[in-house]
This record gives structure tokens, sequence and C-alpha cells, in this order.
């Protein structure tokens, strides 16, 4: 859940900047303010835990003081509508484009459908916006994408419909945006190259179907790269990892991308979990990616690669999943793979891999819980080692005759 403390370290500069601008329109009150929250609570339809209908009341105390409402300081305008996973069932009014201040509004994990106001586009304060988990639907409105003070963008997990508007650019103080889980399709717009303020770009789980801008990965303030479950194509750039120094997650599986794993990717130092699994990869994985020390999990099943597992890839001292099954690789099996002692998966089956395991396999894998080798060309005997991995919980036989007593 967002920091919201953080969030309102300048809040007193971004408000005087948001009285001004009312005085410059027609200078609604607090009375604006109460009338629509009227509305808001008159379009919620179920109220399971009685938030509203004990404590919201025009009759009753300030609105100020009602749960969920904040207001500022010096006006006593409402500057935030924070209500997340509160069983209510409702949608959203019009009237709310009316809260002028607004700065942040949370209806995250609630009931609400229909479709999104496109009076929310008024809300010029806005600089926080979580909406999801709930089941909205239809477009999002083309004046949502002019909101410039935006920094937090939350609607994934709801049955939005509709593109990505190219207005996105627009957004430059924008630093994360989840739209994932959703049903929002056609191209990922170059235009979200502009936002260099970008840390996290989460539209996983979606219906994108497109290249990937490569301008994206031009962004050196990305940390997350959340892609995944689309109907992406084409090639990774050349130079994926020049600009991106802070990037930990890279999450492009299942999708249609091919080409090879470029060998920049070694120059994303900060990258902690590589998922690119479920894809149509080909070439060699690169040496390069056993300078990633920080690497957690790699993912890279079911592709087309070639070639022998890098003997550098046991060089990475923090990983914990290595999966490569159904990925076309062959040759022997690094035995300093076996020496990574965080490693809690190891999954290769369906490969071409060949040779024998190490007898010492398990001396220093005391945190393996999965190991799957199954259909490959491994010799059949397993070593009595296997003893020493007290954790492993299962594991595929390397033929189906085989089975290791653990």
């Amino acid at each position: 859940m967002e920091n919201m403390i953080m969030g309102f370290i300048f809040l007193p500069m971004l408000l005087m900047q948001c009285f001004m601008a009312a005085l410059a329109m027609s200078q609604p009150n607090l009375t604006t303010d109460q009338y629509a929250l009227l509305q808001f609570k008159a379009y919620v339809t179920s109220d399971s835990l009685n938030i509203m209908s004990s404590n919201w009341s025009s009759s009753a105390t300030s609105i100020c003081n009602w749960v969920g409402v904040s207001c500022g300081a010096f006006h006593s305008r409402v500057t935030a509508l924070d209500l997340p996973n509160m069983n209510l069932t409702g949608s959203l009014p019009p009237h709310l484009g009316n809260l002028s201040f607004l700065v942040s509004i949370n209806l995250s994990g609630n009931s609400f459908n229909g479709h999104l106001p496109p009076e929310l586009g008024k809300l010029q304060c806005l600089r926080f916006m979580h909406l999801s988990s709930n089941f909205l639907n239809g477009s999002i409105p083309d004046e949502i994408w002019l909101l410039s003070k935006l920094e937090i963008f939350r609607l994934g997990s709801n049955q939005l419909t509709g593109t990505i508007s190219t207005n996105i650019g627009n957004l430059t103080k924008l630093r994360r945006i989840y739209i994932g889980d959703t049903k929002i399709g056609g191209e990922i717009p170059k235009e979200i190259g502009n936002l260099h303020n970008l840390e996290r770009l989460v539209v996983g789980n979606a219906s994108l179907s497109s290249l990937i801008p490569p301008n994206i990965f031009n962004i050196s303030s990305l940390r997350w790269i959340y892609l995944y479950k689309n109907n992406l194509f084409g090639t990774l750039p050349i130079d994926l990892c020049y600009h991106l120094p802070n990037l930990e997650v890279l999450y492009l599986y299942e999708n249609k991308l091919n080409g090879s794993i470029p060998s920049s990717i070694s120059r994303c130092k900060k990258l902690q979990w590589l998922g690119l699994d479920t894809n149509r990869f080909t070439g060699y994985i690169p040496r390069s990616i056993g300078n990633l020390s920080k690497l957690t999990g790699i993912y890279l099943y079911d592709n087309d690669f070639e070639g022998k597992i890098p003997k550098e890839v046991g060089n990475l001292h923090n990983l914990e999943i290595f999966s490569a099954g159904n990925a076309g690789l062959s040759g022997l099996i690094p035995p300093n793979i076996f020496n990574i002692s965080s490693l809690r998966n190891i999954s290769l089956y369906i490969n071409n891999l060949s040779g024998t395991l190490p007898v010492d396999m398990c001396y220093h894998l005391p945190n393996l819980e999965h190991l799957d080798l199954g259909e490959n060309q491994l010799n059949d005997s397993i070593p009595s080692s296997i003893g020493r991995c007290k954790k492993l919980r299962s594991s595929t036989p390397l033929k189906p005759s085989i089975t290791a007593e653990l």
C-alpha cells in the first residue's frame, strides 16, 4: 500500500497552487464539497460496514470529520477521500469532479462498477488515484489523461477496456502506473518514453498487442517493468540496459517476443527478477548474465534457445530460482550451479542436457525445495548426497523408472 505520509510532504505548497487555480474558476466552497460527497454516498448501493450511514450526515459533524475524508489545514477544503477495502458497492458520480482541492482518492478494494466519470479530469490538484480492484468498466476517459499533477495512477484489476492514450506523455510527474489485470489493449504508446520520473510500469495481464517502444528502455528512473501476459512481439533492443541503472524487475513473460537476449542485460546491475519465459526467444543465454550479482530469480522456460547453460550462472550467489525448462538447452549442467547455497528451485526439465550429476550435488544446497531435471539425457544415477538436501519437497525423476529417496 502506498505510504501517503511521504506523499503529503509538499502538500501546503501544492494546495496553495490549487487555491489560486480555484480562485481563477468559480470559487467553489465547503458546501460544494459537502454536496459532492453526499452525492457520492447516494451512488453507494451497499455499505455493509455502515461506514457512511453511521457517520456521513449533513446534520452531524463537519465533513472534515467524516470517515475517510481529510481536509486542508488552511482552508478546510476536502483534500483526500480514502475508503479502501470498505465493502462498498455502487458507481462513481460525476460530482466527484467538483472536489477541486482533492489531492488523493483511494477507493481500491471495493465493488464499484460502471464507467469512470470524465469529470474526474477536472481534479487538477490530484496526485494520487487509487481505484484498483473494483469492477469498473469502459475505457479511461480522455480527460483523465490530462491530469498533469498525477504521480500515482492505479486502475489495475478492473474490467477496463479501450487503449492507453497518447496523452499519457503529458503526465510528466507520473512515478507509478498500474493498469494491469484489465482488458486494455492496442499499442503501447511511444509517448510513455516522455515520462522521465517513471519508476514502475505495470501493465501485465492485459490485451496489449504491439512492439515495445524502445524509448521505454531509456527511462533511467525505471525500477519495475511489468508487461507480462500480453501479445507483445518483436525483439529486445541491443542496448537494452544501457540506460536502466535502477531496474530491479523485468517481467516480459507470456508474450510473443523473439530474437536473442541482449548481452547488454549485464548493465542492469540492480536487476533482481528476470522473467522472459513463454516467449519465442532464440540464440544463446548470454554469459554476461553472470554479472548480475543481485539476481534472485531467472525464468527462461518455454523458449527456443540453443547451446549450453553458461557456467557464469554459478556466479549468482543470491539466486533462489533458476527455471529454464523446455528451453532448447544442451550440454552439461555447470557443476558450480550446485554450489549456490541460496537456490530453492532448479527446473531444467525437457532439454537435451547430458552428463552426470556431481557426487557432492547437495553438499551446498541447504535451501533446495524443488528439483526438476526430467526428460533430459542425463545419466540415470542419482548421487547419494541427495539426502543432504533436507528441504527438498518435490523432484521429478531423471527418467520415469528412477525415483529419489528423499
